[in-house]
């Protein structure tokens, strides 16, 4: 008997396996919730203005430095009927141009209890920059028989709260108090509040074979937001959709799914669709020919769907006949608080500047995280590990990084290495580190459920993991099977213990923090489950993956001992997950629309502050023929985050393995990634102080080009180099193209896509070493484009490529100027900084100038006086040797 039990055990274990791993192994549409399947969104997105509860702004003050004031129903009867409480409004202003409105139930009131209010997201140095309201002013909008409160927000700029009926908006007083941005402006804004355990409504939502208690009755928020002077909308990732979003509801509009921003493991997803996937990020920011940039953005972790509404909606008939250059759109949450923030730009970069003021600048990456990266899933032992490395010196192919997947741990308990194929993990860690390169390792948050794992041992007995909804350890099965998974919100919970078996040159991976949870409902953990303080985990679910990348990043800052940035790549994201380090867009396959799609979700990401990310070259599933691969490699050697991946049932395929040819072109694509190297890293500099990211959208560059707002085939690096997928010839040509105008091309196999811009000026290393770390001390190369007027201009920032020091002005900044036939260099670091200066031993080696109409075939090197003749012009590969005139 007892051996028919172990068998019929072990077969159920068997089929649990299968069918979990299969189920996350394919997109199926029929396990994951539509709108109509979702309660709130359901309830939200068939609500029209004269169903929605009308809400007055009452009891308007200034109380400490903010607007407050109370919103009640219209009428005692419509508050009676829905059985609400008076809500409580703050309006704040900050500096440079940004709104913050929060809206929530009123704790004097005894509600069940709190609701969750995301912490570690608004940066610490935004709060300072609170300007402290001292007086309303009272105006009476055109129609309105009661007067509105106004507050100044900056010179030509102002917010009103309209009383009657409740409305929130800024306005240019520039351009005849037009609106910018707005909330509540068709009367859509519905809060359902909290109710007691005791009442007797039968609350539970189920979807499949998962039910969700909701011990405190329905939570959702939903609002209406208009873009005013508007052509399109973006952001809001991550969706594999097209850069400017399409309608989802309204005339003429097909019918379609919300967008949807829930955190999901999504396998082999399909593209152009509006489903979630790994990451939300609720920041959306809108551009038009009429009046330039907005944005908005609603601190809220909780699964939210947001409609993007067609031309001529209305909010009641369906038809409008309001003036055009405007985008409605519908925000739908399942919980949480208003914790709205407004943005009025006027530009597309001023819009990223105050978005990254809120939620933080992107992190100045380590040197070597910005050059190519190998990952397979799986390099499967220390012989592999040296076979691959070797075979990229073979083949003259530089790379910086090898990734090991979950196959080199024990039993998959992670900070572990499997003791018969990883025997010796710091020796090859060290033979990597000698040729200047690392290693990453995957690290995960669900933890085995093993008595004689020392991490889930004391993460037990500590009280470190997330609840289910009757207290006990939430239980859920993940790659190590039975897995509980960290409170990342408590306090104590941190990823800087020690790790056995790595070194300084290793680092992390954090993948499935979704979180994914196989056996969840829609492959991720209840809703129900509690975390620290009582917070439900559909409150705090969004965030998650942020605080478990957070964690790991300060875990590796901990290890360094404050001296040496961390670099952790994460697969969820959240507003502020740009602070951390580097995203990929997940599990895409070895498609041609996968590469298409592959460019507007990176731009998206690069819009909503996550400056550092990519896609899988060559696609995780799936094996690409061998034109497709070599034309991944050609664009994606332009990602800002540049990495070759593959799922394990795929047949291998680093870079020699396609033939000579194929080898060539991946090679040269490789190439051009370390030539550009300098200039990317400065890019990142750029980021890491604006906000504006590395690869931009045509329109962030030309935003008065209409042809370029629904452009997502073609991008921008930095300001100088504009890639055109496959449809461009070799930039290395120096052929040159008129703007304006659409040019076509053809195109050759050797072709990697992209034009300089005129007027500008790029830094490349031309010598090709094993790593970027190998090229520390390489002399620089200036590639000069002039434009019309014979003048170009461009930065290089350089630093120790690793360290914190530069925080401190240990660095060089210097901006090149091209004009009158002269070359010269300015110093842009700042005074202050004295002796902290960062010393270097390298020269500019080479001039290539572009364009030039001169006749003159000499040049003088200052202070040298150094004299070169015979300078030839327009050709890519020469160059003289010498230092910059400096000024």
């Amino acid at each position: 008997m007892k051996n028919k039990t172990q068998t019929l055990s072990l077969l159920f274990f068997l089929l649990f396996q299968f069918l979990c791993f299969n189920h996350v192994h394919s997109w199926k549409k029929e396990e994951f919730r539509t709108c109509h399947q979702t309660p709130f969104c359901k309830r939200a997105r068939s609500r029209t203005s004269s169903t929605s509860t009308p809400l007055i702004a009452t009891d308007v003050t200034i109380s400490d430095g903010n607007l407050i004031a109370k919103l009640v129903a219209k009428s005692k009867q419509e508050e009676t009927q829905q059985n609400t409480n008076p809500l409580l409004l703050s309006l704040s202003v900050y500096q440079n141009g940004v709104v913050r409105v929060t809206i929530d139930e009123d704790r004097s009131l005894n509600p069940p209890k709190s609701r969750f209010h995301v912490p570690d997201v608004v940066v610490s140095e935004f709060q300072s920059t609170k300007l402290w309201l001292q007086r309303v002013t009272q105006e009476t909008l055109d129609g309105d028989d009661s007067p509105s409160s106004v507050v100044y927000v900056s010179d030509g700029f102002d917010a009103v709260l309209r009383h009657d009926p409740f409305e929130v908006f800024v306005r240019d007083k520039s351009n005849g108090n037009t609106r910018v941005v707005s909330m509540n402006s068709h009367g859509l804004f519905d809060f359902e509040q909290l109710k007691g355990k005791g009442e007797c409504d039968d609350w539970e939502e189920s979807f499949r074979s998962h039910h969700d208690k909701r011990p405190y009755g329905p939570q959702s928020i939903s609002f209406d937001v208009t873009f005013h002077g508007a052509d399109f909308v973006y952001g809001i990732p991550e969706h594999a959709t097209g850069l400017a979003l399409k309608p989802t509801k309204g005339p003429g509009v097909e019918e379609s799914e919300p967008y949807r921003l829930f955190n999901l493991d999504v396998f082999e997803y399909i593209h152009d669709s509006p489903f979630g996937l790994y990451g939300s990020v609720p920041f959306m920011l809108s551009h038009g020919k009429q009046r330039g940039s907005s944005g908005f953005f609603w601190l809220n972790a909780a699964e939210m769907q947001i409609d993007v509404l067609g031309s001529g909606w209305d909010a009641e008939n369906g038809i409008s006949k309001l003036p055009k250059n405007r985008v409605d759109t519908l925000w739908m949450s399942e919980a949480g608080v208003v914790d709205a923030f407004f943005f009025v730009g006027p530009t597309p970069k001023d819009v990223l500047k105050q978005y990254t003021s809120v939620t933080g600048m992107p992190a100045m990456p380590q040197l070597f995280s910005t050059a190519y990266h190998q990952c397979r899933w799986n390099y499967k032992d220390e012989e592999d590990v040296e076979h691959v490395d070797s075979k990229f010196d073979e083949f003259d192919i530089p790379y910086d990084v090898l990734w090991l997947d979950i196959v080199h741990t024990d039993g998959k308990k992670y900070f572990t290495w499997d003791n018969v194929l990883f025997p010796n993990p710091e020796e090859m860690q060290r033979k990597i580190a000698v040729k200047g390169r690392h290693m990453v390792t995957i690290v995960d948050p669900h933890i085995k459920c093993d008595n004689s794992f020392p991490l889930h041992k004391e993460a037990t007995e500590k009280g470190y993991y997330v609840k289910d909804c009757n207290g006990n350890d939430y239980d859920g099965w993940c790659w190590p099977g039975s897995s509980s998974y960290l409170n990342m919100l408590s306090p104590g919970v941190g990823l800087g213990g020690n790790y056995v078996g790595s070194t300084p040159s290793l680092y992390i991976w954090n993948h499935m923090n979704e979180p994914s949870v196989f056996n969840g409902p829609e492959v991720t953990m209840l809703r129900d489950a509690l975390h620290i303080g009582g917070v439900e985990h559909r409150e705090v679910h969004n965030a998650y993956g942020y605080y478990f990348h957070m964690a790991t990043s300060e875990g590796l800052v901990k290890r360094g001992d404050g001296k040496e940035r961390p670099f952790v790549l994460s697969r969820a994201l959240f507003a502020g997950t740009q602070m951390y380090g580097a995203i990929w867009t997940g599990d895409n396959t070895a498609e041609w629309d996968h590469l298409r799609v592959s460019v507007p979700m990176v731009l998206t990401l690069g819009l909503t502050g996550v400056s550092f990310s990519g896609a899988d070259v060559g696609g995780f599933f799936g094996n690409p023929e061998p034109e497709l691969l070599v034309r991944w490699y050609q664009l994606g050697a332009f990602y800002p985050f540049f990495r070759a991946h593959a799922h394990h049932d795929t047949k291998r395929r680093e870079p020699w393995l396609f033939g000579e040819g194929n080898t060539e072109l991946i090679r040269d694509a490789i190439h051009v990634r370390y030539a550009l190297l300098p200039y990317y890293y400065t890019l990142f500099r750029e980021a890491n102080t604006t906000g504006v990211p590395v690869m931009r959208p045509l329109w962030m560059e030309f935003p008065s080009e209409e042809a370029t707002f629904s452009n997502d085939e073609a991008f921008m690096i930095g300001n100088s180099l504009l890639v055109q997928g496959i449809y461009t010839e070799n930039f290395r040509t120096g052929n040159i193209y008129k703007g304006g105008a659409t040019h076509k091309l053809a195109v050759t196999e050797e072709s990697i896509a992209v034009f300089m811009r005129a007027g500008t000026i790029i830094t490349r290393k031309d010598r090709f070493r094993r790593s970027s770390t190998q090229m520390t001390n390489d002399p620089y190369t200036l590639v000069i484009a002039v434009n019309s007027s014979q003048a170009a201009e461009g930065e290089l920032y350089i630093d120790d490529g690793s360290s914190f020091n530069f925080l401190q002005g240990a660095y060089i900044h210097r901006r090149f100027i091209f004009k009158d036939g002269k070359l010269t260099s300015l110093d842009l670091a700042p005074a202050s900084n004295g002796n902290a200066r960062y010393p270097v031993n390298t020269v500019i080696e080479r001039i290539i100038l572009l364009g030039h109409a001169s006749g003159s075939k000499n040049a003088l090197v200052e202070p040298s006086n150094q004299k070169v003749d015979n300078l030839i012009l327009n050709s890519p590969h020469f160059g003289f040797k010498g230092k910059t005139h400096q000024q």
